[in-house]
């Protein structure tokens, strides 16, 4: 029987125990966002009083309040369970969709490959804001066809890029030795190609947070999220935009919220960039 050295073996040990450490920080960080940010709200985000609408920033309302009364920081805070929320919602469902039907298509090969690059083909004829647009439109508003509608979309980039991963490992030689030792091909997957995958996906995926967080925003900006009186940033701004000469705050507030979410995100797939990406540790 063919094994490993001692030294290839704590490689792959320590490579698959950092990425794991990485998937459990995506999971607290969406634990933390649906449920215990939205508890730190001062005010009911809710609650309507008419005869504090558009009211400047003070010792009560730090943020002011909206045109119907209610607490604007109350309201971004608990809309970032919505927006951020249902983004990590989508990322998870996209990575449970792609990474398996990558694997699968790059792995299998023959027939299986051909179909799913004609599918593969299918959704990418149009620019993704494009087809979200069309496709939300098509099923209506609402947070459940605003979910379905993107995860449409994002599946396919992570199936794709499993894919190319499969296709480059499985032509090396440690994995015909591993068939040749009697390895079954489940095992090949996720004990030798999986692990190099899953670093440039988890990559993806934090650079990929902050363009859905802004396809969300952006889609409920034009209607076709989450309908009020649900706090969503990009509703937030919808509804600020007949105020914002009066009220600018109602639009600031949730678009720097947007900017400094995506910006947060950026950062974080450029330290997962830096840390996974072979040709940058090549070149350095």
């Amino acid at each position: 029987m063919i094994k490993f050295s001692h030294a290839e073996n704590r490689q792959f040990a320590s490579m698959k125990w950092s990425k794991t450490w990485i998937v459990v920080l995506f999971i607290l960080l969406i634990f933390t966002a649906i449920t215990v940010i939205p508890l730190l709200a001062p005010q009911d985000p809710y609650r309507i009083r008419m005869e504090n609408r558009l009211q400047p920033l003070s010792s009560t309302h730090w943020l002011g309040t909206d045109h119907m009364g209610r607490d604007v920081l109350s309201r971004v805070i608990t809309g970032l369970r919505t927006t951020v929320g249902t983004s990590l919602l989508i990322l998870a469902v996209s990575l449970v969709v792609g990474v398996p039907l990558g694997l699968l298509s790059g792995f299998v090969g023959g027939w299986v490959d051909r179909v799913f690059k004609r599918v593969v083909d299918a959704f990418m004829t149009l620019p993704d804001y494009i087809f979200a647009i069309v496709l939300s439109g098509l099923l209506g508003p609402g947070l459940m066809n605003l979910i379905f509608a993107v995860t449409a979309i994002k599946w396919v980039s992570y199936a794709r890029l499993v894919r190319s991963t499969v296709l480059t490992e499985k032509q090396k030689d440690y994995i015909w030795l591993s068939i040749l030792a009697g390895t079954s091909s489940l095992q090949v997957v996720m004990r030798h190609i999986l692990p190099h995958a899953i670093g440039n996906v988890l990559v993806m995926a934090a650079l990929d947070i902050g363009k859905i967080i802004l396809m969300i925003a952006s889609l409920s900006f034009l209607g076709l999220g989450p309908q009020p009186p649900i706090p969503e940033w990009g509703t937030m701004l919808n509804e600020g935009r007949a105020y914002f000469q009066m009220a600018p705050h109602l639009m600031l507030v949730p678009g720097i919220a947007v900017v400094v979410t995506v910006l947060l995100a950026n950062v974080l797939g450029d330290k997962l960039r830096d840390r996974y990406d072979v040709k940058t540790r090549t070149e350095e």
